[in-house]
């Protein structure tokens, strides 16, 4: 729902501590500021683009293996910086930093933890085409204490925080505490985010998907199905046509999403047959998919759903497929159909009469 209310974020989130029962808390409330504040700053320096000299490769690798961008880097740094100081976190974990990052001993700790994508869809930013953070909170278990990389290895449901900002035409942020998904648009003259929706809720039927199409040859026989069925349009099973859309970067797909329904479609495939799937299940699949199911939606892996994945490494990758609640239901459905049509006879297992030679 839009609102013409001027309600910024800081008077947003004090509300939120104020309202009882609620979870939110004034760590909690001043570490999203903190959060906002590095939003701001990254978005800026997006805008600002060759002029400030930030486009183009920064000539090193993140922990992935990817080749990293000028702006990953400062993203990165500027999420830190921003973030460790205030007292609220108990240490970070960044999709650019092989192991999480311990705030430093001249600040104080936190009773939270802090995961972040600083910029994700950076291959975007040199033709100009919108990014964004993605970004997720978790109690810390042992509060401010020192903290191991296994405090951080949470499954989704217990995020108390989650979000996204998107540097686009506007810059928004995202937001949720566990109590809907609100939008808050950066007013540029005050420098502050405004309230502009709240409660959004994605659409439960939709006529657009959203997936890498040249990866086609390597999805699996459910995918294949339920791509195949949207592309027959009208005269196809499903009896209607569909549009696909696909902007690879995942901030940018999934508010399309959330603003006008569809399906987002990152699936396991056996192009690279020892990643399970492409998208990081801490710093990516959690926070969109806690935004997805509190916006109304459904997020899944296509058999498990997504929030309740233990994660067994701080980089673990995953498939991810999110949206309208009506086509994910549909997905999840195709995959029980794919398992239940597996032959359980040894037969047919790999190593039965019928196995493939090596």
């Amino acid at each position: 729902m839009f609102t013409t209310d001027r309600t910024t974020l800081a008077q947003y989130l004090m509300e939120a501590c104020r309202r009882p029962g609620q979870p939110t808390d004034i760590d909690l409330a001043n570490l999203l500021l903190d959060v906002a504040l590095a939003c701001k700053s990254i978005g800026r320096t997006v805008a600002l683009g060759s002029l400030a000299g930030v486009l183009g490769s920064a000539g090193s690798e993140n922990v992935q293996g990817e080749t990293q961008k000028k702006m990953d880097v400062i993203s990165d740094e500027t999420f830190r910086r921003l973030t460790e100081w205030g007292g609220h976190v108990a240490a970070l974990a960044s999709e650019e930093q092989e192991h999480p990052c311990p705030v430093p001993e001249r600040f104080e700790r936190g009773p939270y933890l802090l995961l972040y994508d600083p910029l994700d869809g950076s291959s975007n930013i040199d033709v100009n085409v919108a990014v964004g953070s993605i970004f997720s909170v978790l109690k810390a278990p042992a509060g401010p204490a020192p903290v191991t990389e296994a405090d951080f290895l949470q499954p989704g449901v217990r995020q108390v925080a989650a979000g996204y900002a998107l540097y686009g035409p506007s810059t928004l942020l995202v937001l949720t505490v566990g109590q809907g998904v609100h939008i808050f648009t950066l007013e540029p003259g005050l420098g502050e985010f405004i309230l502009t929706a709240s409660h959004i809720a994605i659409p439960a039927e939709t006529q657009e998907f959203a997936i890498n199409a040249s990866n086609s040859r390597f999805w699996e026989a459910p995918v294949s199905r339920y791509v195949e069925e949207c592309l027959a349009g009208q005269s196809g099973p499903r009896e209607k046509d569909f549009n696909m859309r696909w902007i690879a970067s995942l901030v940018a797909d999934a508010h399309r999403v959330l603003m006008r329904g569809g399906v987002y479609l990152y699936p396991r495939d056996n192009k690279k047959p020892a990643k399970p799937g492409r998208l990081r299940l801490l710093y990516e699949a959690n926070p969109v998919a806690l935004l997805m199911e509190q916006a109304g939606g459904l997020a899944t892996t296509g058999s498990e759903r997504l929030l309740e994945v233990a994660p067994t490494s701080l980089h673990q990758r995953i498939p991810l497929i999110f949206g309208s609640r009506a086509e994910v239901e549909r997905i999840i459905a195709y995959h029980r159909d794919q398992d239940r049509a597996r032959p359980d006879t040894p037969l047919f297992n790999t190593r039965g009469l019928f196995r493939t030679p090596a």
